[in-house]
């Protein structure tokens, strides 16, 4: 397993952040075992002037994590039931963050699997509330620093600038023609192509 990923690596923009996030390996270490995937598929969300934005209409208890320093969880429910994670960026302050949409399965397979109630590698973590439940994300870990030894992001693989698709957002209604989510060509797990 190589260094998690410095600090400084998420006091970017939220853009070059989300792009840069592929191929890196997220982990989560819980009770029941360590969980991990490749990051194949993120969004960035841009703040203040961008209305598909949580902090687009100013800060609120839901959001308060997007208001912190970079490199840290926003954990949000979304229709009631489904947790989406999300990772801080840019300058403390300036509400941005990163939905990552989609991981590649590595390690605790066989705990995600428990966990989702599926034996199909495609399907644990292929959108954002199946790998918020496949890795235990939950309101519990909204805030948590990811220089922390529970829950962090590593190196990972490399990824060539042509392997990555650039296209829109999906999944909102607001602010729908920015191309602002990136995935893995060719990637068997990402939720939408």
């Amino acid at each position: 397993m190589s260094a998690k990923l410095p600090k400084e690596f998420y006091q970017r923009p939220a853009d070059i952040v989300a792009r840069e996030l592929l191929g890196k390996e997220l982990f989560h270490e819980t009770e029941q075992g360590t969980t991990s995937g490749l990051i194949v598929e993120a969004e960035a969300y841009l703040g203040p002037g961008d209305d598909a934005s949580h902090s687009a209409r100013g800060k609120t208890k839901r959001n308060a994590a997007m208001f912190g320093p970079a490199g840290h969880a926003y954990v949000y429910l979304i229709y009631g039931i489904h947790h989406c994670f999300n990772i801080t960026t840019d300058l403390e302050r300036f509400p941005t963050a990163v939905l990552i949409r989609a991981l590649e399965p590595r390690q605790g397979v066989d705990i995600m699997q428990r966990r989702r109630g599926i034996p199909a590698l495609r399907q644990l973590c292929s959108g954002p509330g199946k790998l918020a439940q496949a890795m235990a994300f939950n309101l519990g870990i909204n805030g948590c620093n990811l220089q922390s030894e529970q829950l962090f992001v590593s190196e990972g693989i490399t990824i060539k600038r042509a392997d990555v698709v650039v296209t829109t957002r999906i999944g909102i209604s607001k602010a729908v023609e920015k191309p602002l989510r990136f995935y893995l060509a060719g990637n068997q797990h990402v939720s939408v192509r």
